[in-house]
């Protein structure tokens, strides 16, 4: 399933496989289609084109629509979205901790209000698996509580304790889900989820512990949460020597291109992050030289591309001052290239990473542009 084929210091490369989409090469991002779609009216060809190696889908959202039950009855998310590539589901745990007005949380799981239409929903640990078998992905994330930074020490306590109980519950209903004879995908992986908010001791219980059960690989939840980016840091460096070293590595939702090379230098084999897309929305793009908006008028008369030194479908075909002349005609193409182009530029930061660490120049890669890639033109 997963193996570490070079190092460098902490970095790793590696080769994943899955039901779906061959291996993937890691460290890889994870393109966030939170309703099984892009947000800037991005397909599954398009993802093919800007190189996506794995989609990222929300189980809560997909829960309240169109309907978990809908998308089994469709043959599960790969044939929904056209997507033959591997689909990674979070738990909703996330989702229904950004809910915190509408939530109540006890320990068979979370009673909350839907957010379209304040219908009451609970979801726990088993709930979530079963949504998630349901949508057939190729790893399903368990179910686990994410808390606000900071937030009290006893409560945090609490909340590892339980989320690790929780963790116990997936892990049993998963493997009675996979086993049943309508299961949409029998090969779906399950990933436990490290919490602890910014307490290096209670992460490091927590991920000892959460080790001990048979997961196909572990995530580091919790952060890019409100703590600042070096205490982020330093919980990475205080769990990451604790984390199976043959299982992949996830550092959910983040983040910049330097969270992304910092994380790697530091261990990390997968991210996410709906930072690019979102951005790219609003007009702020990332280029091999930093970041720029482009709602900027010293564009207007800009002919050249996004970023000469990129080859996406945008930059090879599209100026900056069209670019812009989109955005301030509200154009909905305008989202549709600013997304394509930074998804592109993600994936291909990814690709430089590994290209670096097979070479064995990260060190230098990490060097020029973590610090470069965080500028603003």
């Amino acid at each position: 399933m997963f193996e570490v084929v070079k190092t460098e210091g902490r970095a790793r490369r590696g080769h994943f496989s899955c039901a779906h989409g061959g291996v993937v090469q890691t460290p890889v991002f994870m393109n966030v289609g939170t309703q099984a779609a892009i947000k800037g009216g991005l397909s599954a060809r398009d993802l093919k084109e800007i190189r996506c190696q794995i989609e990222l889908s929300n189980t809560y959202h997909l829960h309240l629509r169109p309907g978990d039950e809908v998308v089994k009855a469709l043959g599960g998310l790969h044939q929904m979205m056209c997507w033959d590539g591997p689909i990674l589901t979070d738990s909703g745990g996330f989702q229904v901790f950004s809910l915190a007005s509408l939530r109540k949380i006890k320990e068979e799981g979370v009673h909350f209000a839907s957010h379209i239409d304040g219908r009451k929903i609970f979801m726990g640990p088993e709930e979530s698996m079963r949504i998630q078998s349901n949508l057939g992905s190729d790893i399903a994330m368990a179910f686990d509580e994410c808390i606000e930074n900071p937030a009290p020490y006893d409560y945090v306590k609490q909340s590892c304790e339980r989320t690790l109980r929780w963790l116990v519950r997936c892990k049993a209903e998963h493997d009675r889900l996979g086993k049943l004879p309508d299961c949409v995908n029998p090969g779906q992986m399950l990933f436990g989820i490290n919490q602890g908010g910014t307490y290096a001791d209670l992460r490091i219980w927590h991920m000892e512990e959460i080790a001990k059960i048979d997961c196909d690989g572990f995530a580091i939840g919790g952060l890019a949460v409100g703590e600042s980016t070096e205490v982020m840091y330093e919980i990475i460096d205080a769990v990451e020597p604790h984390m199976p070293g043959d299982k992949p590595r996830y550092l959910m939702g983040v983040g910049t291109p330097s969270n992304i090379i910092e994380g790697v230098a530091r261990g990390v084999d997968f991210f996410d992050c709906v930072m690019p897309a979102r951005n790219a929305r609003h007009g702020k793009l990332f280029t091999w030289q930093g970041s720029l908006n482009i709602k900027n008028e010293k564009y207007k008369l800009e002919t050249r591309p996004i970023d000469p030194e990129c080859d996406c479908p945008v930059c090879r075909t599209y100026s900056r001052a069209y670019l812009r002349h989109l955005f301030k005609a509200e154009e909905m193409l305008a989202m549709r290239l600013a997304v394509m182009h930074n998804l592109y530029f993600y994936n291909r930061l990814m690709e430089r990473i590994r290209e670096a660490i097979d070479g064995g120049t990260f060190s230098d890669f990490r060097g020029v542009y973590s610090k470069k890639l965080d500028e603003k033109i």
